[in-house]
């Protein structure tokens, strides 16, 4: 299914970007080397090297895109050193077939959501994480389903850093959660997860970003609010917030691709929104 040719940047680099250095993840039962199960599924995780003392620490749970692998994700050199910089755990669930099964997806073989409620209680039990801390990334296909995470469990996480992926059709008219802190950031030339949306064969689409955005506008009562526009780097952003939470539309120049630095940028303006 040309369901995301050509996509994955990260899936086809993460083998030659490997991390040497043991983390406290890998002296445990999972980690780094062997997966974390719950009943649902698996995932890997990466503790920093350098944690605060007796202190939780927070959490970057990271998506993959369509056909990714955890285990080669976990491993990437950005997204390990990013999270080891930050003082965070780096978190990687496995995709079902490499794919995520949300709303409008081609994939529908896994319960997501209570997946994603027994990682976070595992996570929380089995590591030093603070629950109160974990925000969640991905990319692609991961990317969309952040944003239903967002939409449906959105109390569970601190804030949320999609990229290349938001609602596939059909749209939900509203959120059983509240606008939380979210961070969307999006190539005005991806061919393949496109800004307007695209057909996937007969019966998927991805939907168009901007009605992905405008089901949080309407919800938080963002329509007559103005944007803050500020650049960051290589993006140019649209800032709407409204009770202490964040609506934000990041763009860049490129095509379907992502950047350990924008999961950076959106991490540190997360704890400086919550005060940590």
């Amino acid at each position: 299914m040309g369901l995301l040719t050509g996509a994955i940047t990260l899936t086809t680099m993460v083998v030659s970007s490997l991390v040497p250095n043991a983390t406290m993840a890998e002296e445990a039962s999972c980690g780094v080397s062997s997966p974390c199960e719950v009943e649902s599924g698996q995932y890997y995780v990466a503790l920093p090297d350098s944690p605060a003392d007796d202190e939780p620490i927070g959490a970057i749970i990271y998506l993959h895109g369509w056909k990714g692998k955890a285990d080669q994700t976990v491993q990437n050199h950005a997204l390990r050193s990013l999270a080891d910089d930050l003082g965070v755990a780096l978190i990687v669930p496995q995709g079902v077939g490499g794919s995520w099964s949300y709303p409008g997806s081609p994939s529908q073989d896994r319960d997501e959501f209570k997946f994603f409620d027994e990682l976070v209680d595992d996570i929380s039990e089995r590591f030093p994480i603070d629950r109160d801390k974990i925000m969640l990334s991905g990319f692609s296909m991961g990317g969309s389903m952040v944003w239903n995470l967002a939409c449906y469990q959105g109390e569970n996480y601190a804030g949320f850093a999609p990229i290349a992926g938001a609602f596939w059709d059909p749209i939900p008219a509203a959120c059983p959660s509240p606008l939380t802190n979210l961070y969307h950031t999006h190539g005005i030339d991806d061919k393949t997860v496109p800004m307007v949306g695209r057909a996937i064969g007969a019966n998927w689409r991805q939907s168009d970003v901007f009605d992905s955005l405008d089901v949080w506008k309407r919800q938080a009562g963002l329509y007559g609010i103005t944007p803050t526009s500020i650049t960051a780097g290589d993006l140019q952003c649209d800032v709407w917030s409204a009770h202490g939470e964040k609506l934000e539309l990041c763009l860049h120049d490129g095509g379907h691709s992502m950047k350990a630095n924008w999961i950076r940028r959106a991490w540190l303006d997360l704890a400086n929104t919550k005060h940590w």
